[in-house]
């Protein structure tokens, strides 16, 4: 979906005030309290609302989208059976090494995640081998973040939802056409990455924690979008889904390095 494509069905009253007041947040980093909202949106589909107009407010680019709640665990934790999605605008996908300050952001965390790029439309038709041959593929680090205070990992549903699926930042490393680093769709199942905070390991995982491989995480999205009459287009990129689960980002040196050749992603997180 690119910025000329960002529509939205009417809101109510209180779900635009909503999306004004995630806007807000977004802009001043003051953060919202969920009880004062949490009746405001009680199903799929006025979340995803909500998120639309959110991203209309921004005026910018979406450059891609992130795929939360792709393990059985965080789907229990968020009381889901299935991920969710949320856009992100094109000036919040970064290319690594990246460095900013904490105060940039509100509540960040950190996941280790592969990131595709289509490089022609993805469509729901596709197989997981088109998609492979239709994207590139890099190591990536997302910083989720929420317009909300003490949100993880308490935060409802639909407050995710709405709130662009508590989208922050996107780092990659080199992009790689998928189907020359994996010979095959199963290949993408185990990738390997650890996470290292100053020098000190943090946390690994496997891609495999994705959907059972994070080309289904990449379908998955395609799929929703159509069904909303959206398009995954050339040029955008998706966040597939963490390995792990995030711990809170601190100040110091965070590296997520990878194995298949992928290399690594650092971020450089200041006072």
């Amino acid at each position: 979906m690119t910025k000329t494509q960002t529509t939205t069905t009417k809101l109510t009253a209180n779900e635009e005030k909503f999306a004004q007041a995630l806007y807000q947040a977004y802009t001043t980093q003051q953060p919202l309290t969920e009880k004062d909202w949490q009746s405001t949106v009680t199903d799929d589909a006025a979340a995803y609302q909500v998120q639309a107009r959110l991203t209309a407010l921004k005026n910018e680019a979406v450059g891609g989208y992130k795929v939360s709640l792709t393990s059985e665990q965080t789907q229990k934790m968020f009381d889901s059976d299935s991920p969710l999605y949320g856009a992100q605008v094109k000036s919040h996908f970064l290319a690594a090494p990246v460095t900013r300050s904490l105060k940039t952001l509100m509540e960040p965390l950190v996941e280790v995640e592969l990131e595709f790029r289509a490089k022609e439309d993805l469509k729901p038709t596709d197989s997981l081998s088109d998609l492979m041959k239709k994207t590139t593929v890099a190591a990536g680090m997302e910083v989720p973040d929420s317009r909300f205070a003490d949100w993880f990992p308490k935060l409802s549903k639909y407050m995710v939802m709405s709130d662009a699926a508590v989208g922050g930042l996107v780092l990659h490393g080199k992009e790689f056409d998928t189907n020359k680093v994996f010979n095959d769709v199963a290949a993408a199942t185990n990738v390997k990455c650890e996470l290292f905070h100053d020098e000190k390991k943090v946390t690994e995982g496997l891609s495999s924690e994705v959907l059972g491989n994070p080309l289904k995480s990449l379908h998955w999205l395609v799929t929703k979008l159509a069904e909303q009459g959206k398009t995954f287009s050339a040029g955008q990129m998706v966040s597939s889904g963490t390995f792990v689960l995030p711990p809170k980002l601190t100040v110091g040196n965070w590296s997520a390095r990878f194995d298949h050749g992928l290399g690594n992603v650092d971020f450089k997180v200041t006072d």
